[in-house]
């Protein structure tokens, strides 16, 4: 295993993993109980806000409220062979969940998604809906089975 504390290289391609790819899982939890949900996303442009929307009613958001802490994972294995998934790229993300209040702010998360996600359109206009930011914390890349980088963000 190879931990980096900081590696503009290794960064650099867990972006581009990051931003290649539009769905994940988001695990969040209440006092002991995960929950894990799949999530479109859209992120910015340094991968350092993760952009996402929820209904308020949702198990994820009552989570999320009560534990702001989460973790998100992003893989390659749609694009492996699934008889041979040795070379799966698989990352793992750290972060913080926060409420989106500043109207500015609201609106780029929103045309964010939209602009990766046209179809969930009905859904972005949903009263009931949340736009949130997952502030990321740290990335960790698995790339195939042995070899690993952790990378922390200041």
């Amino acid at each position: 295993m190879i931990f980096l504390s900081g590696g503009s290289t290794m960064l650099e391609g867990m972006k581009k993993l990051l931003k290649s790819k539009d769905t994940c899982v988001l695990a969040t939890a209440s006092g002991n109980e995960p929950h894990c949900s799949l999530m479109s996303y859209a992120v910015n442009d340094d991968c350092r806000e993760i952009y996402m929307m929820t209904f308020r009613s949702t198990r994820k958001y009552e989570n999320l409220l009560s534990n702001p802490v989460v973790s998100l994972l992003v893989d390659t294995r749609e694009e492996d062979n699934p008889a041979d998934r040795t070379h799966t790229k698989a990352l793992t993300i750290s972060g913080q969940f926060e409420r989106i209040e500043d109207e500015v702010a609201r609106l780029r998360a929103k045309n964010s998604l939209m602009d990766r996600h046209p179809h969930l359109k009905t859904f972005a206009e949903n009263p009931d809906t949340e736009f949130f930011v997952v502030k990321v914390k740290s990335l960790q890349l698995l790339d195939g089975i042995t070899d690993a980088s952790f990378l922390t963000l200041d």
